[in-house]
């Protein structure tokens, strides 16, 4: 791999192959990187086919290198500025309204909870 590029800088590069999880791109005749799917663009990439093809040329930003795969992580979202978010609009969440049953008020229906239980099951046990 040339030892010629280095991790935060930008350089521009040709779209050499797509697949479905990113694209290659070659920055010289003997070096290329991957462009993860992920940094494309800013936002969520479904098909990497609607924002590049082959043979597009681009600027990206080399995010890592590792010398001993001979692989470079390549970014082209990193070479824009990201887009400004609309202030999200403030709205009351909505409270579900709680409310306290007291022992006493509590129905004699329904399942026995462990603990009436509990006796009987130990009495049980001892047969």
């Amino acid at each position: 791999m040339s030892t010629k590029f280095e991790t935060g800088n930008i350089y521009s590069g040709k779209v050499t192959g797509i697949q479905p999880y990113g694209a290659f791109v070659a920055l010289d005749e003997e070096t290329q990187g991957l462009v993860h799917i992920s940094e494309i663009q800013h936002g969520f990439v479904k098909d990497i086919n609607e924002h590049l093809k082959v043979g597009d040329e681009v600027q990206v930003k080399v995010l890592s290198i590792d010398e001993a795969a001979g692989k470079m992580s390549l970014s082209i979202r990193a070479t824009q500025e990201a887009p400004e978010r609309p202030e999200a609009k403030k709205q009351p969440r909505k409270r579900q309204a709680t409310t306290t049953v007291k022992a006493s008020q509590a129905p004699q229906e329904g399942f026995n909870t462990l603990k009436d239980k509990l006796q009987e099951w130990i009495e049980q046990s001892k047969k």
